[in-house]
């Protein structure tokens, strides 16, 4: 597993946008057969409640568009100060462009910017600091801008209850920036690419081109109904995936970075439901006020997204009133990939969540 340590990168600023329109699990009664016990399972155990998702017309893009928007007219940084423009999504507005260059010229940035697209998903927020912070340790950025967002409604067939009530969308725009004081953070990365195929959307791309068939829909024994074209979830493997790999990953990067448990004051993990966030926080013996878990209930799964949100939703006013905040932040899913960081936060400027207009 890869892990590093950096010392003069820190997070100045954090913005995360949602959807107008939201979805709740009670008004989706014909997806259950009419199975209000169910829906009220799921509710109590799983956490599903509400997600925002986007109208047809309506990208990832867009949402990371508005966030970085805010985050530059709340901030004392300029658009002329940005020297790389990272975009960490899935769901891209074109297969060709890069999302980071079609947000490069919407934004209006100097032509001296490095700009480019990384494809992961619920890691994809670590693995984008990690990014960020190693450039700017090697000298050549002061100022990095990091998108991260994903729309996976547009991606689930509705009529899919294992993935349909569970995923939403949302788009992040990070300011990272060269540290005046000593600011360190350790990060650790890793990858299990034989469980791939746990999380797919199977046809689609150059491997499986789109055709008919791909297109038709499949009902399999539950009664879901999906294309080859939607995104498909292993939900038994995704959740034994996660209960294993997060908690060796938690302990592994606090044992490098020589930190004990009880110092991180927020453990922060990818807002996967909160049955799973429970099973990670009780391996773990974390109290549960550590541990965030509230976003997933009113935000739905976000994948790239969802970290920042669960900073911006549940952490904004402890980050603004504190010093020094230190946060254990940790995303894990498709791929099969996950990545952790234990970062100081500190004079964030701006750290909240807005709606897309």
């Amino acid at each position: 597993m890869a892990n590093c340590s950096f010392k003069k990168s820190q997070i100045r600023g954090l913005v995360t946008c949602v959807p107008s329109k939201e979805k709740r699990i009670d008004d989706e009664l014909d997806l259950f057969d009419g199975n209000t016990k169910q829906i009220a399972r799921l509710k109590k155990t799983i956490g599903l409640d509400r997600r925002r998702v986007v109208c047809n017309d309506e990208t990832t893009a867009d949402l990371c568009e508005s966030a970085a928007r805010r985050l530059f007219s709340e901030t004392d940084l300029a658009e002329s100060s940005v020297d790389a423009l990272i975009f960490v999504t899935q769901t891209p507005d074109y297969s060709q462009p890069c999302n980071a260059a079609v947000l490069h010229g919407r934004l209006g940035l100097e032509k001296s910017v490095a700009a480019f697209d990384v494809n992961l998903g619920c890691s994809g927020y670590v693995y984008g600091l990690w990014l960020s912070y190693m450039m700017i340790e090697s000298g050549s950025c002061q100022n990095i801008l990091l998108l991260a967002g994903d729309t996976i409604s547009r991606v689930v067939h509705p009529k899919d209850r294992t993935v349909a009530p569970l995923f939403g969308d949302g788009g992040s725009a990070t300011w990272i920036t060269r540290s005046g004081e000593e600011s360190v953070s350790w990060f650790n990365l890793g990858t299990d690419g034989l469980g791939y195929d746990k999380l797919i959307i199977p046809a689609g791309g150059f491997r499986a081109p789109s055709s008919s068939k791909s297109k038709a829909e499949i009902t399999d024994q539950e009664g879901n109904v999906r294309t080859a074209e939607s995104l498909h979830m292993d939900g038994a493997e995704i959740f034994n995936f996660s209960i294993s790999e997060e908690p060796s990953a938690v302990r592994e990067l606090l044992d490098f970075a020589k930190i004990d448990q009880e110092e991180i004051d927020y453990f922060v993990f990818h807002q996967a439901n909160r049955y799973i966030l429970k099973n990670i926080a009780k391996r773990l013996k974390i109290p549960d006020s550590k541990v965030p878990m509230q976003t997933v209930e009113r935000f739905g799964n976000q994948s790239s997204a969802s970290i920042p949100s669960a900073i911006c939703g549940e952490l904004s006013p402890i980050l603004k009133d504190a010093n020094k905040t230190k946060l254990f932040l940790s995303g894990f899913g498709v791929g099969l990939s996950w990545g952790s960081a234990i970062i100081e936060a500190s004079n964030v400027k701006i750290c909240e969540i807005i709606e897309y207009k």
